[in-house]
């Protein structure tokens, strides 16, 4: 006889719904992510983009320049590819056939591995992702508030310090940060996936507009053997943490509502093609075109190197800081769910708006405090996408997958899968190495607080 999956007023199915106790529900319900489940297949789609389109986005014409354009253009597309079939591995195993919901990407890890395994192979790599991306953002906004001063103050122009540049930036995120769930922060997600396209479109269409550059060099930037390798290495971590998006997706899909006849799974899977779509459209030419014009003479973010007109590029700059306000909160989100489920759940604290306002205000200035002390922009990129981006984007799914679902031995998935994961491995072990070095060379004549 067939089993009886129970299914709640709302339609919904998860088979632990109806047993949790009142406080337990409340507790959820107050909780970022799982305290919505109303969102449309477009919030999926605009979550993602602006997860996904990000500060890498501006890096990766610095880094063709580093991998040249054959290694270039493989592992900008061969990424694409890993990155798509991973991404939607976690939308298929986001529920099981019971309807059994994993809101969180370590709970997935949990189904996997068991509960405490599970936990530990998630969480950190998990956290450092979605912290290190943060800070990575505090550095690009204020790197692009202070380049959109500097384009249209008049002569004569006092220089002002990244450092208070990047406290400005910071300062919408203390205001932002109340906000509870994916849902509440709607409208600024879909404002910065349209900002994100915008800015993209504005680097590579005036990359074009101003064509090859005189004297144009196409060859490796380091003069010796061993600091073309590493400039490589720290590369490929550019390019991994351009694709960054698979740490909030089981999030995202949270938000989404789930029925027998329509899991969340559809929903969700189309919002992700229309991110990849976009994602194709904004990477390809910004990557190539911007080296195209520039060659190995780029500057580690392209919106630096274009200096005019001046009104366009500081118009791009501003578009750069609305999509990584939105897209910062959309990292944050699930860090806040973490802070806060261990403050009210293991520590027993009582929720509250001030447990809420003063954890999160907590994290904003750690995040921005980092971003002050490090604002080492490529270095960063290269660093965390190889150390954590890697493993949690290109190879993770995949092993979960394959304890998961149990592909037969030498089938297409099986070969697939472990594709993906050697390839992602390769990026963990040589990617941080190189983004470190980059870090380690500028801290030399680095001025903290500058």
């Amino acid at each position: 006889m067939d089993s009886i999956v129970p299914v709640n007023e709302d339609n919904s199915y998860y088979e632990d719904e109806n047993d949790r106790d009142a406080k337990q529900k409340a507790i959820d319900d107050w909780l970022p992510i799982p305290s919505a489940r109303t969102a449309k297949w477009w919030y999926s789609a605009f979550h993602n983009i602006t997860a996904i389109v990000g500060a890498g986005v501006l890096g990766l014409p610095y880094a063709m320049s580093e991998l040249g354009w054959g290694p270039g253009i493989t592992v900008l597309v061969l990424s694409w590819i890993v990155t798509l079939y991973s991404l939607w591995q976690m939308v298929e195993m986001h529920e099981t056939d019971r309807g059994k919901r994993f809101d969180r990407y370590h709970e997935l890890g949990q189904h996997a591995f068991g509960e405490k395994l599970g936990l530990w192979i998630v969480i950190p790599m998990q956290l450092v992702v979605q912290v290190g991306v943060d800070i990575v953002y505090m550095v690009t906004g204020g790197q692009s508030l202070k380049k959109f001063h500097e384009l249209l103050c008049h002569e004569p122009c006092k220089d002002i310090k990244l450092s208070y540049f990047i406290m400005i930036f910071a300062s919408a995120h203390f205001a932002l940060s109340q906000l509870p769930s994916f849902n509440s922060i709607s409208g600024i997600s879909l404002a910065a996936a349209v900002m994100s396209v915008s800015y993209s479109t504005i680097a590579w269409g005036a990359s074009v507009h101003k064509g090859v550059q005189p004297n144009v060099q196409y060859g490796y930037r380091s003069h010796t053997a061993v600091g073309r390798v590493f400039n490589f290495f720290s590369s490929l971590g550019t390019v991994a943490f351009a694709y960054s998006g698979h740490n909030v997706v089981m999030e995202i899909q949270a938000s989404m509502p789930s029925t027998q006849d329509k899991p969340s799974k559809v929903p969700m899977l189309r919002g992700v093609i229309v991110a990849y779509i976009v994602v194709a459209i904004c990477y390809i030419p910004v990557g190539m075109i911007g080296y195209w014009a520039f060659g190995n003479s780029m500057e580690e973010n392209i919106l630096i190197t274009l200096q005019k007109p001046k009104w366009l590029i500081a118009m791009a700059n501003m578009f750069v800081v609305v999509h990584l306000i939105g897209s910062y909160q959309v990292y944050a989100l699930p860090v806040y769910d973490f802070i806060e489920t261990g403050l009210v759940k293991k520590l027993k604290f009582r929720k509250s708006w001030y447990l809420r306002f003063i954890s999160r205000n907590t994290y904003v200035a750690f995040t921005m405090f980092m971003a002050i002390t490090f604002p080492f922009f490529n270095g960063l990129l290269g660093f965390f996408g190889g150390f954590a981006l890697a493993p949690t984007t290109y190879y993770l799914p995949c092993i979960i997958w394959i304890v998961v679902k149990k592909p037969r031995r030498f089938s297409l998935s099986w070969f697939t899968n472990w594709f993906c994961i050697s390839f992602g491995v390769i990026l963990t072990v040589v990617a941080p190495v190189g983004g470190l070095r980059q870090i380690i060379i500028k801290a030399k004549t680095y001025k903290f607080y500058q």
